[in-house]
């Protein structure tokens, strides 16, 4: 048994060891604070249009830094980006930490955006760090442990909410949080090893000219990017600009218009977190096994059967239900599509491409702060900017429009995999 055991986790190298701490610490308190994040903006004076304007203003930043990042990632390797990150984003946070208004927030969201600069190196690093026969089920593990410790922090938010309130409880969330980012950025910079070989140069690098040459080669990379990687990358934009509109709203609709408690929404979360778990490590080993373009299929074709049902929702199995089918069509997209992304995608343009259009991670349904992320590249950002403050005006209009757009998005989806991805013949390494 533990032979057997130690061979399915041969594919946990030393660096893929260090990312998936890294993912645990800062998953476990990062899903704390954005579960009931909108609640904050409400409780320090905001309204619902500012919720919208607030998650808009977090992707800003990504139309520099992304296309800036992919190029330093390939040209300065990845460990020192990937530190600096999580040091940087701990100390914008703590405007969040002291807000005495909204408009605090949106200035941390502002800065927050300008982090996105660790996520080429962290994705290409662990794309380097998998060997491409096991890309599903490495990624899957990775996103399991992460979960797994993590299954319990909404519920835990909630109760800490429920004691000290909104504000107060927020504070606290956030500065846990905080902690969380300086201890895993110290072990990324202690132990985390690089994976190309980085070349010294007295050439200073140019950023400004970085900056140029990535969005004057847009149109030759659209243009030369094989029809699949176009077509994941179109999909998980798609995915995020639905994200932008409704995972600010997720928390908002269901305490306000069904009437649940921050309590129930945890455990919800809870729940969904469990099943999500139980299930991402066999549904990587399926994506390996048989097909990873078919087992994406299946991960969408889920989403549309179950977010849009939000609206149809009224009790709390009723959204139980939801979030479970959301738990089940993330446990099977998120390996996937990162393979999927990676099987296609030259070792030596990672660092370029998937600063471009993502790396093909998406949070299905995500329940705040789902408008960027290491899965989201610049290509997509002026669009889910635009798709965030459409969602604080949508929802003031009707609750129920934001979740009519995902509708309507998810069918796209389902189309684009249809007619375009298939399984590549060879993968990169």
């Amino acid at each position: 048994m533990r032979e057997r055991l130690q061979k399915r986790l041969k594919f946990m190298n030393e660096n893929l060891s260090i990312l998936t701490i890294r993912q645990i610490l800062e998953m476990f308190f990062r899903r704390m604070v954005l579960s009931y994040f909108s609640l904050y903006i409400l409780a320090v004076g905001g309204d619902k249009a500012q919720i919208g304007l607030i998650s808009s203003l977090l992707p800003l930043a990504g139309l520099i830094m992304f296309p800036l990042a992919g190029s330093l990632t390939d040209l300065t390797g990845r460990v020192r980006l990937i530190a600096l990150g999580g040091y940087l984003s701990a100390l914008t946070m703590l405007l969040y930490i002291f807000a005495p208004s909204w408009e605090w927030i949106a200035l941390g969201a502002l800065l927050q955006g300008f982090m996105v600069f660790q996520f080429p190196p962290t994705s290409a690093i662990l794309a380097d760090s998998i060997n491409p026969e096991n890309r599903g089920v490495g990624i899957a593990t990775m996103n399991t442990l992460a979960y797994a410790l993590a299954i319990f922090s909404p519920y835990i938010a909630g109760i800490i909410l429920e004691l000290y309130g909104i504000n107060l409880g927020m504070r606290l969330l956030y500065t846990l949080y905080v902690s969380s980012l300086v201890i895993s950025a110290t072990l990324v910079l202690k132990y985390l090893r690089e994976t190309i070989a980085i070349e010294k140069t007295d050439t200073k690098l140019n950023l400004l000219s970085i900056l140029k040459e990535a969005y004057a080669g847009i149109p030759e990379l659209i243009r030369y990017t094989p029809r699949s990687i176009k077509a994941l990358g179109l999909l998980v934009g798609m995915g995020f600009i639905t994200n932008g509109i409704t995972s600010p709203f997720w928390v908002v609709y269901v305490t306000e218009e069904i009437g649940l408690s921050n309590i129930d929404w945890g455990l919800i979360l809870l729940f969904e977190s469990i099943f999500k778990t139980i299930l991402t490590i066999p549904c990587g080993m399926i994506a390996d096994r048989y097909s990873r373009t078919k087992t994406l299929f299946a991960a969408v074709f889920f989403s549309l059967a179950s977010l849009p049902s939000l609206i149809l929702a009224k009790t709390f199995i009723q959204v139980l239900l939801v979030r479970l089918g959301v738990g089940l069509a993330g446990a099977l997209f998120i390996p996937s599509c990162t393979a999927l992304m990676a099987d296609y995608i030259p070792r030596d343009l990672r660092g370029r491409v998937m600063a471009a259009i993502g790396r093909g991670s998406l949070l299905v349904g995500a329940t705040g702060g789902g408008t960027g992320g290491p899965g989201m590249g610049y290509i997509f950002t002026i669009p889910v900017i635009f798709a965030s403050v459409i969602g604080g005006l949508l929802y003031s209009l009707n609750p129920i429009y934001p979740w009519l757009c995902i509708l309507g998005a998810t069918i796209i989806q389902l189309i684009s995999i249809i007619l375009f991805i298939r399984d590549p013949k060879k993968a990169e390494r």
